[in-house]
């Protein structure tokens, strides 16, 4: 079987959700036998030889940036990624087309019509995305940006009921595409690099909260639990995460009970993970699934979150959930007593299973 994968970036290395969940992908694609032939559009990331280990062909097309894409009526994240080279290639043959993200559906447009086997996979539901991003940014500009794209981007979700198949990432986003005409409709958790829990039973000393701290989500999370719940809890707690700004960094300092760990490399973050007696993750925005949260699942103990980070997911009774301070705190006080154990650990890798995203993965293609 061979498919094209059209990405709306390198998918190498996998140090981020987006491109974890891509890279993956194609791995599993790889291993049950497709002959992936991949197209990656550059953005800020190098061309990749680790790519080619898994694909028949990796070809690479500049992303056209500037203010004449931002001004078009199309989502700037489609209007810049357009290319007469990727479609002449497409063209060439009638293999089935996966596009990565509502980013690469210019290719949905430009092939209406002509009877091609495509398939959308949902990142997000992207305009609630990017007004989540808009409620968060503080720079006027950013935020405006937001705003306008997020209204082109309900605009243009239209286009995926042309896709043969989209392929959601949570039930709640599912349910989204099937309610805007969207016919064929199936559910794919993120894919990931794990393959079995690695969680260790027993007891931990403290509590981690890891993400990217350069994303304005996650520093909105950090700034909350340092003012709400940090000091009204008597644990050791440790936050890490690439590229904190100076201003997170001295907000940390201020909290004696507080460590930062900043761009821990692949071991240590492991180690951390495992290590806690309690990975706590908060979010505000409710759109696809963290693979911080798997991340976590995989490797960590006990997992305290709120309720917009499972929900529409299959992971809720993985979690422990709270979503006020007070119960927050209270869960931290039962779950820094209570040893991780084999039980607990058991029950999730069933868990886990039930809503494993490599189990028959060819057959959504």
């Amino acid at each position: 079987m061979h498919l094209h994968i059209v990405t709306f970036n390198v998918p190498w290395p996998a140090d981020y959700g987006g491109v974890i969940d891509v890279y993956y992908r194609i791995v599993a694609l790889s291993k049950a036998g497709v002959k992936i032939h991949l197209h990656c559009y550059t953005y800020g990331r190098a061309e990749a030889k680790e790519l080619d280990q898994w694909c028949e062909e990796v070809c690479y097309y500049p992303r056209q940036v500037g203010l004449r894409h931002q001004l078009e009526r199309r989502p700037y994240i489609v209007a810049s990624r357009c290319s007469e080279a990727l479609l002449k290639h497409l063209r060439q043959d009638d293999y089935p087309i996966l596009l990565e993200g509502l980013h690469c559906c210019l290719l949905l447009e430009q092939l209406a019509g002509e009877g091609r086997h495509i398939i959308v996979r949902a990142h997000n539901v992207e305009h609630d995305y990017y007004n989540s991003l808009a409620a968060v940014e503080k720079s006027p500009w950013k935020r405006l940006f937001f705003r306008i794209e997020a209204r082109k981007l309900r605009q243009y979700e239209q286009w995926l009921s042309k896709a043969t198949r989209v392929l959601a990432i949570s039930n709640t986003d599912a349910a989204h595409f099937r309610a805007i005409g969207c016919g064929d409709v199936r559910l794919l958790p993120p894919s990931h690099g794990h393959t079995s829990v690695t969680s260790l039973t027993g007891m931990g000393d403290y509590v981690l909260y890891h993400g990217n701290l350069s994303v304005p989500e996650n520093i909105n999370a950090v700034h909350h639990l340092l003012e709400q719940v940090v000091d009204r809890c008597p644990y050791p707690f440790i936050v890490a995460g690439r590229n904190p700004d100076e201003e997170l960094q001295q907000a940390i300092a201020k909290h004696p009970n507080v460590r930062l760990v900043a761009n821990p490399d692949d071991e240590t973050m492991h180690r951390l993970l495992q290590e806690a007696q309690v990975n706590l993750l908060l979010t505000w925005q409710a759109t696809g699934v963290k693979l911080k949260l798997m991340n976590a699942l995989y490797e960590g103990r006990h997992c305290l979150v709120n309720s917009p980070m499972v929900e529409g997911t299959a992971l809720t009774d993985a979690c422990v959930v709270a979503d006020t301070p007070y119960e927050v705190c209270e869960a931290l006080a039962r779950l820094m007593e209570d040893a991780f154990s084999e039980e607990e650990r058991l029950r999730r890798i069933h868990i886990l299973e039930v809503a494993d995203p490599m189990h028959d993965i060819k057959s959504l293609i």
